[in-house]
């Protein structure tokens, strides 16, 4: 190879390796858990939703992942710690409490009350 040819294509690999994004891979809820257990378990999985019900017991949480469009039920509520890209906050989940959100780009949370969270999260699926 001709040390021109050897130079650009040096040059195009440069180019490649700086216009690409690093990408790091975050869990859905499902994939995600906490120290290396499942928060999470599969009610329903079919061509067009798949339900999940998710429970934290006092000071378990959701290690850091992803949310595509889904709508979410709380079967019994808890205080919770959240970090996300706003911040970190508490919040009270009253039991009851409805919720929908068209994705999250990343969360993670901790039950800091004094009571077993469950959830329930419905996730549509494209058609």
């Amino acid at each position: 190879m001709s040390n021109n040819k050897g130079s650009i294509l040096l040059f195009l690999i440069f180019l490649c390796l700086a216009g690409c994004k690093k990408q790091q891979h975050l869990p859905d809820p499902l994939e995600a858990g906490w120290n290396n257990k499942s928060v999470c378990e599969i009610m329903e999985d079919n061509p067009k939703i798949r339900v999940l019900k998710c429970t934290f017991a006092p000071g378990v949480g959701h290690e850091r992942h992803y949310h595509a469009t889904h709508f979410g039920y709380t079967i019994k509520g808890s205080k919770f710690r959240i970090k996300d890209t706003t911040g970190v906050r508490e919040v009270n989940v009253p039991t009851g409490t409805e919720f929908y959100n068209d994705g999250i780009e990343w969360h993670e949370v901790l039950n800091i009350g004094d009571s077993t969270a469950v959830f329930l999260i419905i996730e549509p699926k494209n058609q």
